[in-house]
């Protein structure tokens, strides 16, 4: 693809990033107003729910690595601007500094490692080990911590979608199923005790 084709491909994915982070963000700002089920809500306001969001946006792009980061800043960005702006559409204050931050950090991440999950067999262990070590360790946390609150039913199902994804690409990608494996365990401890933190 020449250079101009594919800066204006480049462009043209961050800006579809940008207006679905926007418009899924503000529609999980509505979806904690009731429009899920219960034993769904905790979709609308969990770190698991808009990280697996970012990631499939970042991986519907097919772009390379660098690019990948970027744009996992700004769906992660996005999805917290698109729950401000609705939240005060709502006649709720929300102050997005925080997660925006955390968006900040953790989106190049989450970038990355939804990238390499087309990627070759070493690098595409890593991108599920940390996606499903994030799914598996929210859902953890949710389930020892929240679940009489929240149900029990979302957390399960981000631990079952956590698993689903490591087997997925490590059975797709053939091998490096003790580093897949690994950095689950690794990612889901560490998620445990920083879930606890931001809550």
């Amino acid at each position: 693809m020449p250079a101009p084709a594919k800066i204006r491909y480049v462009l043209s994915c961050g800006v579809a990033v940008l207006l679905a982070g926007l418009l899924l963000g503000a529609a999980t700002s509505f979806a904690q107003g009731g429009l899920l089920p219960f034993a769904l809500a905790p979709l609308a306001n969990s770190v698991s729910g808009w990280t697996l969001i970012t990631a499939l946006l970042v991986w519907l792009t097919r772009q390379e690595t660098a690019v990948s980061a970027v744009y996992g800043v700004i769906g992660f960005g996005t999805l917290v601007l698109g729950y401000t702006i609705a939240a005060e559409l709502r006649g709720f204050t929300y102050h997005p500094w925080f997660w925006g931050l955390i968006g900040l950090l953790a989106g190049p991440f989450v970038g990355i490692a939804a990238c390499w999950l087309r990627g070759e067999p070493r690098r595409a262990a890593l991108g599920a080990g940390l996606l499903a070590g994030i799914a598996i360790g929210e859902g953890s946390y949710g389930l020892i911590a929240i679940a009489d609150t929240t149900g029990w039913i979302y957390w399960v199902l981000a631990i079952l979608a956590g698993i689903a994804l490591l087997t997925g690409i490590l059975v797709r990608r053939s091998g490096n199923v003790l580093l897949g494996i690994g950095v689950t365990i690794l990612v889901a401890a560490a998620g445990y005790p920083a879930a606890l933190l931001l809550t």
